[in-house]
């Protein structure tokens, strides 16, 4: 913050650093430089609405462009881990703003048909009108529609499970580079647009706020701790994870690259192979924060925790009024109505 002052007031460097820590020419450090907190530095959207890959390279190379020098270990491969999955392409598929946009006609003529032979079970052919019929079955539906439809939308407002999560690892990489990442999507012109979206963060300033807002909040932290179970204990990860052999001690994964056997036969590689299958069990990890960690390390878990969640809102423009902010909250940190500082105190805090 610091150096970003000095640069304002007109003092002049020769090599300056990078929000990588690399040195860089004074062009790409002052476009750097340049950026705000919240402000969207590069996006890409998927190639097909039927297949949704992005192109990290080519985000990387816009990134580049704007003065961010990031290495291939901490965008492309984290990226694709996170959001390169089958089942993560399934759903972003079937959960986009654009299937929504098709499924409500089709759910509203399946509701009509459940509806009215239902209530023509019941009544006689004497008993109504059959347009007065029609009438009260087509109102039905479109309330029972408009009601599922509005359920799905609210529910894009909180944390998910199969995006937000899986980017928060991605996000670790990225906070080291003053960005944060989430994916966004919503129907223009009756097409679906998913894209990814850099934006940037400086995230020192809402860390020392929220760590001053848990020291002022440690007389009541059993309180904090019970706020943190009851709006942080449903976000569990349910990943596989291989038992150790009892025979062998270690798995193969865990034996050091050196002692490992070069030459394997087939029929040994299979039987190993199995036998990891056989061996592979779930484990929940949680993600609310231990009790025991220091504030510093309570702040930061949850900064990450909610970063892509509050990229999602940010860039959809879905963030609370500034109306509802929290009660003697910080400094606003970012361009956009709410800080994610704030906004995590908003949603976990109060």
């Amino acid at each position: 913050m610091e150096e970003r002052e000095r640069q304002s007031n007109g003092e002049e460097r020769s090599d300056v650093e990078s929000p990588t820590g690399q040195s860089a020419v004074a062009g790409e450090q002052s476009r750097a430089s340049t950026w705000r907190n919240g402000e969207c530095v590069a996006s890409v959207s998927t190639s097909s609405w039927f297949t949704p890959t992005f192109d990290f390279s080519h985000c990387r190379n816009l990134l580049e462009t704007n003065g961010f020098q990031i290495p291939a270990d901490d965008f492309e491969g984290p990226l694709h881990l996170a959001l390169d999955h089958p089942s993560v392409k399934r759903y972003l598929l079937f959960n986009s703003n654009v299937f929504n946009f098709i499924l409500a006609p089709f759910l509203y003529l399946v509701l009509w048909c459940a509806v009215y032979s239902t209530i023509h079970m019941y009544l006689e052919d004497s008993t109504a009108e059959f347009w007065v019929l029609c009438l009260c079955v087509s109102l039905v539906s479109i309330i029972l529609t408009a009601t599922i439809m509005l359920i799905f939308h609210y529910s894009n407002k909180e944390i998910n499970m199969n995006t937000d999560v899986r980017l928060v690892g991605v996000n670790e990489h990225m906070v080291r580079h003053r960005l944060l990442l989430g994916v966004a999507n919503w129907v223009h012109k009756c097409r679906g647009k998913l894209q990814l979206f850099c934006v940037y963060w400086d995230m020192t300033p809402c860390l020392n706020c929220l760590v001053e807002t848990l020291d002022d909040m440690s007389f009541v932290r059993d309180q904090v701790q019970s706020k943190l179970k009851k709006r942080m204990s449903h976000l569990v990860l349910v990943t596989q994870v291989t038992t150790l052999d009892p025979e062998g001690g270690l798995s193969d994964e865990e034996v050091p690259e050196e002692e490992r056997p070069l030459l394997v036969e087939g029929r040994e590689r299979s039987s190993s192979s199995s036998q990891r299958e056989d061996s592979k069990l779930t484990k929940n990890f949680s993600l609310m924060p231990d009790a025991t960690l220091s504030n510093q390390a309570i702040a930061h878990q949850l900064l990450m925790t909610y970063s892509a969640l509050y990229v999602r809102l940010l860039v959809s423009n879905k963030l609370p009024a500034p109306s509802q902010r929290p009660s003697g909250a910080g400094k606003n940190h970012s361009t956009s109505s709410l800080c994610l500082c704030e906004y995590v105190e908003l949603k976990v805090l109060q």
